[in-house]
């Protein structure tokens, strides 16, 4: 331990994860690991501010099974329903635990085919459908079934719902003008996080009028200056983000979010494609420094950031503030 070689960047994960290990229990590390940072101090095991204690939730639990194929089978869906109600007759579990199960079909085929039905046609020029596996009917649930409550053990965050419900939620969530496909995500703990994230009732995304404005604002300026730049100096390499400005406002909001919950710093690395527009829009870096670099003058940050780069990719640093 005497050699400080180990804390190199190429083990940052390892140490990160024994860092992790000797904070949640001292003794689930090797002893040498235990005197090391007992040495440090406290602060060289705290936990991000940020950092969820409810997480990673158990892999086999019943959000995860939501999400795979691994359904609870009819028997164990009618003991919760006959828990649920005491008294019923064998007749009306069976019609319940029917009704249960099929509503949960329906949820994974959305879940799975739900994208191909998504809003991505704004000019309407592609024919759409038909996608029977997305139809209620196919599922025993015609237009005098649409507000009959149904058990489905808390799935998408609900223990009863009615299929009207279902959908309303399904339909925003995968069939929507922001579609999501995460079903062929292998590792549960991914797809639980992107389905607690998405899915259910009051997780649909909302903007303020101000939000929007802002988002359009960015979107604005960042195609602008892309199209200024390929008319101003054509022929110049300049690695556009044509195609991906909504990076930008996507920065902004990671930024302004990050600071909220108490980061201090950010560090920015990145390919050439885009590297102008984040400096500008999002770092702060102005314009006619940009300009002047594409004219031939000193590169602004060459001095403290430079890096053998092209003279116009060079980095920049600034505050922002919100």
């Amino acid at each position: 331990m005497a050699d400080p070689d180990f804390l190199s960047g190429t083990n940052a994960h390892y140490l990160e994860m024994m860092a992790a290990r000797f904070a949640a229990d001292p003794m689930s590390v090797p002893e040498d690991w235990q005197a090391y940072f007992r040495a440090q101090g406290e602060g060289a095991v705290a936990r991000p501010s940020w950092e969820r204690q409810d997480w990673p939730i158990e892999s086999n639990g019943e959000l995860t099974s939501a999400l795979t194929s691994d359904w609870p089978d009819e028997a164990v869906v009618a003991d919760k329903i006959k828990a649920r109600s005491p008294g019923a007759s064998q007749a009306e579990i069976r019609a319940a635990t029917l009704d249960s199960i099929r509503a949960l079909m329906m949820i994974r085929a959305y879940r799975i085919r739900g994208h191909l039905a998504a809003d991505l046609d704004p000019l309407r020029l592609e024919k759409r459908g038909p996608w029977p596996e997305l139809d209620p009917a196919i599922y025993g649930f015609g237009p005098e079934d649409m507000d009959r409550e149904i058990f489905i053990d808390h799935v998408m965050g609900l223990e009863t719902a009615t299929p009207r419900q279902m959908l309303e939620i399904l339909r925003r969530t995968y069939c929507g003008t922001f579609a999501i496909e995460f079903m062929h995500i292998s590792n549960p703990e991914q797809k639980s996080w992107v389905q607690q994230r998405i899915e259910g009732k009051d997780k649909e995304i909302h903007f303020t009028p101000e939000g929007r404005k802002a988002i359009l604002r960015k979107l604005i300026e960042t195609e602008s200056f892309e199209k200024f730049l390929h008319k101003r100096y054509p022929g110049t390499k300049r690695f556009g983000i044509d195609g991906g400005e909504s990076l930008v406002p996507a920065m902004e909001q990671i930024i302004k979010r990050g600071g909220a919950l108490g980061v201090k710093e950010m560090v920015l690395g990145m390919p050439h494609r885009g590297r102008l527009n984040v400096l500008t829009a999002v770092m702060g870096k102005p314009y006619h420094q940009v300009f002047n670099e594409f004219a031939g003058g000193h590169s602004w940050g060459a001095d403290d950031y430079a890096s053998g780069d092209v003279k116009y990719h060079l980095g920049a640093s600034s505050d922002r503030s919100f």
